[in-house]
Protein backbone atom coordinates (compact mmCIF):
# COMPACT_ATOMS: atom_id res chain seq x y z
CA UNK A 1 0.00 0.00 0.00
CA UNK A 2 1.32 3.37 -0.75
CA UNK A 3 -0.13 6.57 1.33
CA UNK A 4 -0.60 9.71 -1.15
CA UNK A 5 -0.46 12.93 0.60
CA UNK A 6 -2.06 15.45 -2.02
CA UNK A 7 -3.61 12.57 -3.86
CA UNK A 8 -6.07 14.23 -5.70
CA UNK A 9 -3.81 17.05 -7.19
CA UNK A 10 -2.42 16.98 -10.50
CA UNK A 11 0.89 15.48 -9.54
CA UNK A 12 -0.75 12.87 -6.50
CA UNK A 13 -3.59 11.67 -8.84
CA UNK A 14 -0.95 10.94 -11.69
CA UNK A 15 1.25 9.11 -9.43
CA UNK A 16 -1.56 7.02 -8.00
CA UNK A 17 -2.40 5.94 -11.48
CA UNK A 18 1.02 5.32 -12.40
CA UNK A 19 1.57 3.25 -9.51
CA UNK A 20 -1.90 1.20 -9.83
CA UNK A 21 -1.31 0.92 -12.78
CA UNK A 22 1.74 -1.00 -12.20
CA UNK A 23 -0.77 -2.89 -9.87
CA UNK A 24 0.56 -1.44 -6.46
CA UNK A 25 -2.56 -0.45 -3.97
CA UNK A 26 -2.98 3.28 -2.96
CA UNK A 27 -4.32 5.34 -0.31
CA UNK A 28 -5.21 8.90 -0.80
CA UNK A 29 -5.47 12.12 1.73
CA UNK A 30 -6.87 15.14 0.02
CA UNK A 31 -9.18 18.35 1.89
CA UNK A 32 -11.73 18.64 -0.77
CA UNK A 33 -13.59 15.62 -0.22
CA UNK A 34 -15.54 15.65 -3.46
CA UNK A 35 -12.26 15.94 -5.38
CA UNK A 36 -10.75 13.01 -3.26
CA UNK A 37 -13.27 10.78 -3.35
CA UNK A 38 -13.97 11.62 -7.16
CA UNK A 39 -10.02 11.14 -7.75
CA UNK A 40 -10.01 7.84 -5.85
CA UNK A 41 -13.06 6.15 -7.99
CA UNK A 42 -11.14 6.84 -10.95
CA UNK A 43 -8.00 5.58 -9.92
CA UNK A 44 -9.44 2.29 -7.99
CA UNK A 45 -7.90 3.68 -4.46
CA UNK A 46 -8.98 4.08 -1.24
CA UNK A 47 -8.88 8.04 0.20
CA UNK A 48 -9.20 9.52 3.35
CA UNK A 49 -10.45 13.19 3.52
CA UNK A 50 -8.23 15.52 6.02
CA UNK A 51 -6.33 18.92 5.50
CA UNK A 52 -2.58 18.32 6.82
CA UNK A 53 -2.80 21.80 8.18
CA UNK A 54 -4.28 19.34 10.97
CA UNK A 55 -1.91 17.05 12.69
CA UNK A 56 -4.33 14.73 13.73
CA UNK A 57 -4.60 14.12 9.65
CA UNK A 58 -1.47 11.92 9.50
CA UNK A 59 -2.61 9.45 12.58
CA UNK A 60 -5.89 8.93 11.01
CA UNK A 61 -4.03 8.36 7.04
CA UNK A 62 -1.87 6.59 8.02
CA UNK A 63 -4.06 3.69 10.10
CA UNK A 64 -6.57 3.84 7.85
CA UNK A 65 -3.61 3.05 5.17
CA UNK A 66 -1.05 0.58 6.73
CA UNK A 67 -4.06 -1.37 8.61
CA UNK A 68 -2.10 -4.31 7.46
CA UNK A 69 0.86 -3.00 9.79
CA UNK A 70 3.46 -2.07 6.74
CA UNK A 71 4.03 0.22 4.15
CA UNK A 72 5.41 0.16 0.30
CA UNK A 73 5.93 3.95 0.37
CA UNK A 74 4.59 7.00 1.59
CA UNK A 75 4.57 10.17 -1.14
CA UNK A 76 4.05 13.75 -0.04
CA UNK A 77 2.50 15.75 -2.56
CA UNK A 78 1.43 18.68 -1.33
CA UNK A 79 2.85 22.14 -1.61
CA UNK A 80 2.28 26.03 -2.57
CA UNK A 81 3.48 28.53 -4.75
CA UNK A 82 3.16 32.11 -3.19
CA UNK A 83 4.66 34.55 -5.46
CA UNK A 84 5.55 37.97 -3.59
CA UNK A 85 8.62 40.08 -3.23
CA UNK A 86 10.52 39.16 -0.28
CA UNK A 87 10.04 42.37 1.36
CA UNK A 88 5.88 41.94 1.21
CA UNK A 89 6.41 38.51 3.19
CA UNK A 90 5.15 38.83 6.59
CA UNK A 91 6.13 36.35 8.88
CA UNK A 92 2.62 34.64 9.19
CA UNK A 93 2.84 33.72 5.90
CA UNK A 94 6.51 32.24 6.07
CA UNK A 95 5.52 29.99 8.78
CA UNK A 96 1.94 28.64 6.99
CA UNK A 97 4.35 27.59 3.69
CA UNK A 98 6.75 26.15 6.23
CA UNK A 99 4.33 24.06 8.04
CA UNK A 100 2.56 23.23 4.57
CA UNK A 101 5.52 22.33 3.11
CA UNK A 102 8.43 20.70 5.11
CA UNK A 103 6.75 20.62 8.68
CA UNK A 104 3.47 18.44 7.11
CA UNK A 105 6.24 16.02 5.74
CA UNK A 106 7.94 15.51 8.57
CA UNK A 107 5.02 14.88 10.58
CA UNK A 108 4.24 12.51 7.61
CA UNK A 109 6.55 10.55 7.72
CA UNK A 110 6.54 10.75 11.73
CA UNK A 111 3.42 9.41 11.62
CA UNK A 112 4.20 6.27 9.40
CA UNK A 113 7.69 5.42 10.78
CA UNK A 114 6.27 2.14 12.07
CA UNK A 115 4.47 0.92 8.75
CA UNK A 116 7.21 2.16 6.53
CA UNK A 117 10.11 0.47 8.04
CA UNK A 118 8.01 -3.06 8.43
CA UNK A 119 7.33 -2.74 4.94
CA UNK A 120 11.20 -1.49 3.74
CA UNK A 121 9.01 1.12 1.98
CA UNK A 122 10.09 4.34 0.14
CA UNK A 123 9.21 7.92 0.83
CA UNK A 124 9.39 10.92 -2.07
CA UNK A 125 8.87 14.43 -0.85
CA UNK A 126 8.59 17.50 -3.06
CA UNK A 127 10.86 20.38 -3.59
CA UNK A 128 11.17 22.57 -6.31
CA UNK A 129 13.81 24.42 -8.70
CA UNK A 130 14.00 27.53 -7.11
CA UNK A 131 15.47 25.98 -4.29
CA UNK A 132 18.92 25.82 -6.61
CA UNK A 133 17.81 28.86 -9.36
CA UNK A 134 17.00 31.82 -7.05
CA UNK A 135 14.17 32.69 -8.79
CA UNK A 136 12.76 36.51 -7.70
CA UNK A 137 9.68 36.81 -5.90
CA UNK A 138 9.87 32.43 -4.90
CA UNK A 139 11.25 33.91 -1.26
CA UNK A 140 9.08 31.74 1.22
CA UNK A 141 8.51 29.08 -0.69
CA UNK A 142 12.24 28.76 -1.85
CA UNK A 143 12.67 28.65 2.19
CA UNK A 144 10.37 26.21 2.78
CA UNK A 145 11.30 23.77 0.02
CA UNK A 146 14.83 24.21 0.60
CA UNK A 147 14.03 22.92 4.18
CA UNK A 148 12.20 19.87 2.67
CA UNK A 149 15.43 18.82 0.68
CA UNK A 150 17.02 19.12 4.14
CA UNK A 151 14.86 16.85 5.62
CA UNK A 152 15.14 14.88 2.43
CA UNK A 153 18.63 13.96 3.56
CA UNK A 154 18.09 13.69 7.49
CA UNK A 155 15.37 11.41 6.73
CA UNK A 156 17.26 9.26 5.11
CA UNK A 157 20.57 8.97 7.14
CA UNK A 158 17.84 8.48 9.92
CA UNK A 159 15.98 5.85 7.96
CA UNK A 160 18.75 3.44 6.53
CA UNK A 161 18.77 1.08 5.64
CA UNK A 162 15.37 -0.25 6.02
CA UNK A 163 13.61 2.78 4.19
CA UNK A 164 14.55 4.82 1.49
CA UNK A 165 14.01 8.75 1.23
CA UNK A 166 13.94 10.67 -1.55
CA UNK A 167 12.82 13.44 -3.66
CA UNK A 168 11.83 15.18 -6.95
CA UNK A 169 12.40 18.79 -7.43
CA UNK A 170 9.97 20.16 -10.48
CA UNK A 171 9.77 23.17 -12.41
CA UNK A 172 6.56 24.92 -13.17
CA UNK A 173 3.51 21.71 -13.67
CA UNK A 174 0.45 22.15 -15.24
CA UNK A 175 -2.21 21.44 -13.39
CA UNK A 176 -4.40 23.11 -10.07
CA UNK A 177 -1.57 25.74 -9.16
CA UNK A 178 0.39 25.68 -12.34
CA UNK A 179 -2.50 26.66 -14.20
CA UNK A 180 -3.36 29.55 -12.04
CA UNK A 181 0.45 31.39 -12.82
CA UNK A 182 0.55 29.97 -16.45
CA UNK A 183 -3.33 30.39 -17.57
CA UNK A 184 -3.25 32.39 -20.34
CA UNK A 185 -2.15 30.52 -23.41
CA UNK A 186 0.47 33.57 -24.31
CA UNK A 187 2.29 33.13 -20.59
CA UNK A 188 2.12 29.30 -20.73
CA UNK A 189 4.43 29.45 -23.99
CA UNK A 190 6.71 32.05 -22.56
CA UNK A 191 7.26 30.57 -19.40
CA UNK A 192 7.51 27.05 -21.32
CA UNK A 193 10.01 28.76 -23.93
CA UNK A 194 12.13 29.24 -20.66
CA UNK A 195 13.27 25.53 -20.50
CA UNK A 196 15.37 24.00 -22.60
CA UNK A 197 12.81 21.45 -23.59
CA UNK A 198 10.45 24.57 -24.60
CA UNK A 199 7.25 23.30 -22.46
CA UNK A 200 5.86 22.85 -19.12
CA UNK A 201 6.12 19.66 -16.76
CA UNK A 202 2.92 17.57 -16.79
CA UNK A 203 1.97 15.28 -13.57
CA UNK A 204 3.09 12.29 -15.70
CA UNK A 205 6.41 13.73 -15.67
CA UNK A 206 6.61 13.64 -12.53
CA UNK A 207 4.95 9.76 -12.28
CA UNK A 208 7.37 8.76 -14.37
CA UNK A 209 10.38 9.21 -11.96
CA UNK A 210 8.09 8.64 -8.93
CA UNK A 211 7.43 4.75 -9.84
CA UNK A 212 11.74 4.79 -10.48
CA UNK A 213 12.65 6.48 -7.10
CA UNK A 214 9.29 4.54 -5.14
CA UNK A 215 10.24 0.84 -6.63
CA UNK A 216 10.38 -1.77 -4.36
CA UNK A 217 14.64 -2.92 -3.68
CA UNK A 218 15.68 0.53 -5.16
CA UNK A 219 19.43 1.52 -4.50
CA UNK A 220 18.73 5.28 -4.46
CA UNK A 221 17.91 7.43 -1.59
CA UNK A 222 18.76 10.44 -0.23
CA UNK A 223 18.82 12.49 -3.19
CA UNK A 224 16.86 15.69 -4.64
CA UNK A 225 16.17 14.70 -8.54
CA UNK A 226 15.10 17.55 -10.61
CA UNK A 227 12.18 17.09 -12.90
CA UNK A 228 12.05 20.34 -14.90
CA UNK A 229 12.94 20.69 -18.54
CA UNK A 230 16.00 20.97 -18.02
CA UNK A 231 15.85 24.51 -16.37
CA UNK A 232 17.77 23.95 -13.32
CA UNK A 233 20.96 22.73 -15.20
CA UNK A 234 21.39 24.16 -18.47
CA UNK A 235 21.31 27.40 -20.24
CA UNK A 236 20.22 26.81 -23.71
CA UNK A 237 20.63 29.82 -26.05
CA UNK A 238 21.76 32.88 -23.51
Amino acid sequence: MFLIYGGSGAIGSAIARALVGAGHACHLVGRDARKVEDTALAVGADFTVGDVTDPAVFKLATEAAGASGSLSGLVYAVGNIRLKPFHRVTPQEAAEDFALNALGALQAVQAARTQLVAGKGAVLLFSTVAVTQGFANHASVAMAKGAVEALTRTLAADMAPNVRVNAIAPSLTLGGMGDKIAGADKIREAIGNAHPLKRLGAGEDMAAMALALLQPGGWTTGQIVNVDGGRGALRVGD
